[in-house]
């Protein structure tokens, strides 16, 4: 774990900053964002190859070998962040991306949030890939960038470990890394790491879904008792239908013990409604009595909410667009259904998931053209219409506009 006795060297640079820009003292009043910071490409220092954009870490991204369904914008990148790939550009140029490996890209993506109002980010942290070698310190770097672009540009920002992939006993490995990131990197001494009720936010996602994972409620029990006796607030990225043990959630009502020792919850709805009439439906159904259940119990409540999803060319049988954006209107109408069921903070998945087609950043409406391949677009929207969308609902969150049904006149300028 080479990379994370580095953290410490930029912790003297951190304590100097200047106080943060968003308050970092509290999740409510917050639009937060996941940012999977899990790009890599072959020349970009981790020698890690080519991630998350084709298959095979060795095989260069081209026509046939490509699963991202969205293009990252590089217009605003420099030389030393741009990498070619195997696709040409409707002019003919090399297709490029990026790698979040390169810390000018992590820290513009930063600038974007402070530019347009995104309060900041949970930094995923895949528990699979921390158990040293390469991919830890890629990780490591990740998150030393995301802590430099929170100082640097007024943002918070909060470490959530996803259990997914994990074998049995596996969360013993987040134990050792957060106990690493506390004493030794001091990570949750930064002005800007996310509090909560006095306490720095620390987030377990992968917690009772119904799908055999090998990791059990026992050991998610013992994770939250070690986080909470460590002075944490503890968030818990749930299945939709946690609260009864229905759907896509675990029948053992321990998952509601488990929960209920928790401080925040926070159900996983990428997929689980497709328009906004069903956005409509899953308010009253799930958010409302949610929420009602964790007042109950002095909890808070953090709904994820996304833009649109697709995932044709990580899997060519599913359809291109499969849960359309509709310019804006999906993600704006559970911004609004969320508002009005009464929470309080937000959760938007994801700032740089391009993968499955929920990325916010800025994105291209001229991807590369190939035979193989076909490629979504922000349907003639400016690239960054999305960052301006979320950046309006925290303003709807706190009241600062009204609530409408129709997606708010954005403008072109920055916040």
């Amino acid at each position: 774990m080479r990379l994370l006795f580095t953290l410490p060297l930029l912790l003297a640079t951190l304590h100097a900053a200047p106080p943060a820009t968003v308050d970092p003292s509290t999740l409510t009043g917050k639009v937060m964002c996941g940012y999977q910071g899990w790009f890599n490409c072959e020349g970009d220092g981790a020698n890690l190859g080519w991630t998350h954009w084709g298959r095979g870490h060795r095989n260069t991204p081209a026509p046939g070998n490509i699963t991202i369904d969205l293009w990252p914008d590089l217009s605003e990148y420099g030389p030393d962040e741009r990498y070619p790939t195997g696709f040409k550009n409707p002019d003919g140029s090399p297709a490029e991306v990026f790698s979040s490996h390169n810390k000018p890209s992590v820290l513009r993506h930063f600038e974007w949030m402070r530019d347009y109002g995104i309060d900041g980010v949970f930094v995923q942290r895949f528990a699979n890939g921390l158990g040293g070698g390469k991919t830890t310190d890629h990780k490591h770097a990740v998150l030393n960038h995301c802590r430099e672009g929170a100082r640097l540009h007024g943002r918070t920002f909060a470490v959530m470990y996803d259990l997914s992939g994990i074998r049995e006993g596996g969360t013993s490995i987040v134990r050792t890394d957060w106990n690493d990131l506390r004493q030794k990197a001091h990570l949750t001494e930064d002005a800007n790491y996310l509090h909560h009720e006095g306490k720095p936010v620390v987030a377990v996602w992968g917690i009772g879904f119904g799908d055999d994972r090998h990791y059990t409620l026992d050991k998610c029990r013992q994770l939250v008792e070690f986080l909470k006796a460590d002075g944490c607030t503890v968030l818990l990225g749930v299945p939709t239908g946690w609260r009864e043990g229905t759907r896509d959630a675990t029948k053992d009502p321990a998952l509601q013990k488990l929960i209920a020792a928790a401080d925040i919850v926070s159900p996983w709805t990428v997929g689980r409604y497709n328009t906004p009439d069903d956005v409509k439906r899953h308010a009253k159904r799930d958010w409302s009595p949610d929420l009602a259940w964790c007042k109950e119990r002095d909890l808070d409540y953090l709904p994820v909410l996304f833009p649109g999803f697709s995932w044709h060319n990580m899997h060519p049988d599913a359809k291109l667009g499969a849960i359309p954006r509709l310019k804006g209107q999906f993600l704006w109408s559970q911004f609004v259904a969320a508002k009005r069921a009464g929470c309080d903070m937000i959760y938007v998945a994801m700032f740089d998931e391009v993968d499955e087609g929920t990325a916010i950043f800025k994105c291209s409406n001229t991807p590369p053209v190939s035979d193989l391949n076909q490629f979504l677009t922000y349907e003639g929207l400016p690239s960054d219409f999305y960052l301006r969308l979320t950046g309006a609902a925290g303003k709807l969150l706190r009241n600062e506009i009204p609530v409408t049904d129709a997606v708010p006149k954005l403008g072109n300028d920055k916040r």
